[in-house]
């Protein structure tokens, strides 16, 4: 356990952000994006950044880890620990930018369709402020394009 608490303004104001894709994969696919490293290294970067390394130790209280790097060369990392894990069906992790002492949560929950796709819920939660929500908005829309492009046709 961290030991890291939400920002106090956080909790009270509810400040959080709620995605939703249809993937056109099978939910095992998709589920394995989000938890092999190797995987994680293919999408989990937004724009033109790139996964450096990534740590996935998929089972409650393991470490979640990536580092990302820009095309100017700067590096960030994130790293956190799972806190739930329903195989193919959900995972919630804490989330924590390194050099930050605001910890927030990822839970992302995998619902298989008939048609063979995944509908992909990714709700990050426990921001600190709007303008660290909308940041992460952004971020998530790009790495969650470059996951769906794994499986375009």
């Amino acid at each position: 356990m961290t030991g890291l608490k939400p920002a106090a303004g956080a909790a009270k104001r509810n400040i959080y952000l709620t995605l939703r894709r249809t993937i056109n994969a099978p939910v095992e696919a998709v589920y394995a994006a989000w938890t092999e490293p190797e995987m994680l290294r293919r999408w989990l970067a937004p724009g033109d950044a790139t996964v450096k390394r990534a740590v996935a130790e998929v089972a409650v209280d393991g470490m979640f880890l990536v580092e990302m790097q820009g095309a100017d060369g700067r590096r960030w990392l994130v790293r956190g620990e799972y806190r739930d894990v329903v195989p193919c069906r959900r995972l919630v992790y804490t989330w924590r930018w390194e050099g930050s002492d605001v910890e927030t949560l990822l839970t992302v929950e995998f619902e298989p369709e008939t048609t063979g796709r995944t509908r992909l819920t990714l709700t990050h939660s426990r921001f600190a402020e709007d303008e660290a929500r909308d940041l992460h908005v952004r971020g998530w829309t790009g790495c969650l394009a470059k996951l769906e492009a794994l499986w375009a046709e």
